[in-house]
């Protein structure tokens, strides 16, 4: 047999980072008919946003903790042979002022180069990743995806043949980590808690006042979907889960009404209590009520039954593109 004979053809392994306000991703996958099978993952709260809201600078501590966890990523990556990989850094990147400094310590400690990408960017990524959770019969669809520094919203128009096409997009800065370092650790009194909804939802109505998605939505044919901790979390909750289990979260249909339950028990607690959850932890406790209240600003703004849970989103984008 010839050298040509033996030669069979690269099979390429696949990696994307996300490393948001709050969180470091990885995903590393191989393709399939599917689109891609994953065969390693990994998931850490680091808090890289922590304190940017007020001094636009990365803190060492942050960065150090981050990079710590993109070490992780970086053996992941080497001992899957990964042959091509993006690393993208979103909104807590796009305030520092001291981004250069932290994207070097990176590239040098950790081995990778992580790149930070626009709000649009970040957006359209995530409407990919979430497209197998569109129904056929599905128009339209609004997106969003609360993080830790910003909250994305897409309104796209969906085509069973072409996919999902984005109408327009934009990135709102307000977040998880942000809303709550301004309320003192993210406890609030119930006329806090409503304050700030109704400015949220103010905020929002610009998006729909130039877009008339609730005309749509009367009309038929229009899906909601949420990619992010809080909605993860709210479908943790609902479901009574004892661990989280992404199986059971991901493609979840969650009617507002159950998710506004899962919120005010949340509400109910205190911080320890949260801490305790197992679907929430010490990492999110301080996080999840400013989450439930963007949500709650969503549903007032573009009000319907139910939305679809998506756990996935920039990772599941990097990778189908």
């Amino acid at each position: 047999m010839s050298a040509r004979d033996n030669t069979e053809p690269v099979e390429h392994v696949y990696a994307a980072v996300d490393l948001g306000t709050n969180n470091c991703r990885l995903l590393v996958a191989r393709p399939s008919a599917e689109g891609f099978r994953v065969v390693d993952a990994f998931s850490r709260i680091v808090r890289l946003g922590e304190g940017v809201e007020g001094n636009r600078r990365l803190s060492v501590e942050a960065m150090d903790r981050t990079i710590a966890a993109l070490k992780i990523c970086a053996e992941k990556m080497r001992r899957r042979k990964v042959t091509r990989a993006r690393c993208v850094a979103t909104a807590a990147c796009r305030k520092a002022q001291n981004c250069d400094e932290f994207l070097a310590r990176v590239n040098e400690e950790a081995g990778l180069y992580l790149e930070t990408i626009t709000a649009e960017e970040e957006a359209g990524l995530a409407v990919a990743g979430c497209r197998p959770l569109l129904e056929a019969k599905t128009r339209h669809a609004l997106v969003f995806d609360i993080g830790g520094g910003s909250t994305e919203l897409i309104w796209a128009e969906h085509h069973p043949e072409r996919g999902i096409e984005p109408i327009a997009l934009t990135s709102l800065p307000f977040g998880v980590v942000s809303i709550a370092e301004r309320h003192g650790g993210g406890e609030f009194s119930p006329e806090q808690y409503e304050s700030l909804v109704r400015r949220l939802a103010g905020d929002l109505g610009a998006f729909e006042a130039a877009h008339g998605i609730n005309e749509k939505m009367r009309q038929g044919g229009v899906q909601m979907i949420g990619t992010s901790g809080t909605v993860t979390t709210l479908s943790g909750v609902h479901l009574g889960l004892r661990k989280y289990d992404r199986r059971q979260v991901d493609g979840l249909w969650l009617s507002f009404a159950d998710a506004r339950s899962a919120a005010e028990r949340l509400r109910s607690m205190n911080l320890e209590q949260r801490a305790a959850h197992p679907c929430i932890g010490r990492g999110r406790a301080d996080l999840v009520v400013a989450g439930c209240a963007v949500l709650e600003a969503i549903r007032r703004t573009w009000p319907c039954d139910r939305l679809r849970v998506a756990d996935r989103g920039v990772r599941e984008g990097l990778l189908l593109s």
